[in-house]
């Protein structure tokens, strides 16, 4: 079926393709033919746990962004709403409220921000007390000229722009599973750095092995992204980062590019697992960029981890298939309104919610078993 494209793209796939038209002279009356695509259907996709909490209340994060976009709201205003209710609740300890804080003890959280039609962005990195910094987030876009405040100056932006900072983050919850974990490492750190780090990621495994903490929240992160009927497209990402992560960590979930990738014109990517990994390939970026080039989200995506896959060559950071012993998951929509959620690894799950309502999918892997296999 032929859908419109404007001018613009029409003459981009054109060249891009080696194709020369010949297009016959218009009177100044008559208006040139153009191709538009047509206005997708409202869609809200994100990471397993959009779909999971509640914060008491009635809805999840997905429910919340779908009730607000299809109400007429802002499309970025609604996925903020959505993980604000991810953020504040004490329970789920993977992002904002609750996050499990650094080795210090110290929740630092990171956000970031993207809106689709007005071409803004914003974000901030290891900011301490206050538990939505996806809220910072956005006023970072909407009320300053830059994209990224950290630490200090983003608590102090907060401050100025009313929101609460609070002394410490933390609940009991994440403060005992911090001391069991300080337990666990003390008597580690006179070995060498190499050795440490080997048994700090060691002890963080053993405690998912234990059931103390949820193995997606190791590197613990919500993204969501939207679309409206009117193809208007926003996201959001934001998390408590790296379990026990040195003091000042800053992973990809704050990085434009990285840990979330919005074109107004394409689609939106974003991210949730190991940061490092994603900040050296910019996979939400390179998703968006192949959806751009007609892929579909799930193919966009599958290339993205095979792009981890050949630029993780440390052994440290290989199992015994020689694949990567860490895990990433990216979740994408398009202009089209189709999406997906893919992982390296067979685990994890995430949310979308469309006029069928909230549901729940298994996360499409690219490899068989476990990162751990």
């Amino acid at each position: 079926m032929t859908q419109k494209i404007n001018r613009r793209d029409f003459v981009v796939t054109g060249a891009a393709a080696g194709i020369s038209l010949a297009i016959p002279a218009k009177s100044h009356a008559e208006a040139p033919a153009v191709i538009t695509r047509s206005a997708a259907a409202p869609l809200v996709i994100s990471s397993g746990n959009g779909n999971r909490v509640k914060n008491g209340g009635t809805q999840t994060a997905v429910e919340k962004a779908f009730s607000m976009v299809t109400s007429g709201a802002d499309v970025l205003d609604a996925v903020v709403a959505g993980v604000n209710i991810v953020e504040l609740d004490p329970l789920d300890n993977s992002v904002g409220y609750g996050g499990l804080p650094n080795a210090d003890g110290v929740v630092q959280l990171d956000s970031c921000v993207m809106h689709g039609p007005k071409k803004r962005a914003g974000g901030v990195a290891a900011i301490e007390g206050v538990r939505t910094p996806a809220s910072v987030a956005k006023e970072v876009a909407n009320q300053t000229d830059h994209h990224l405040l950290v630490g200090k100056g983003a608590q102090e932006f907060a401050r100025a722009m009313g929101f609460t900072i609070e002394a410490d983050l933390n609940t009991e919850k994440s403060r005992q599973l911090w001391l069991e974990w300080k337990r666990r490492t003390d008597p580690l750190h006179y070995l060498d750095p190499k050795t440490r780090a080997d048994a700090l990621q060691r002890v963080r495994m053993d405690m998912v092995a234990e059931g103390l903490i949820d193995r997606e929240h190791v590197y613990g992160t919500i993204n969501c992204d939207a679309i409206n009927s009117k193809g208007e497209i926003c996201g959001v990402t934001t998390t408590s980062g790296l379990a026990w992560k040195i003091p000042g960590r800053v992973g990809d979930s704050p990085i434009l590019g990285a840990g979330l990738y919005v074109d107004n014109d394409v689609g939106a990517a974003g991210s949730t697992g190991r940061g490092e990994a994603n900040l050296y390939n910019l996979s939400s970026y390179v998703i968006v960029e192949n959806m751009k080039k007609g892929m579909h989200p799930k193919d966009a995506m599958i290339d993205a981890c095979k792009r981890i896959v050949a630029n993780t060559i440390e052994k440290r950071l290989l199992n015994s298939r020689g694949l990567p012993n860490f895990d990433m998951s990216f979740y994408a929509l398009d202009k089209q309104g189709r999406y997906a959620g893919v992982a390296l690894y067979d685990a994890g799950s995430y949310a979308i919610c469309n006029e069928n309502g909230a549901q729940t999918f298994k996360m499409e892997p690219v490899f068989p078993g476990h990162s751990t296999d």
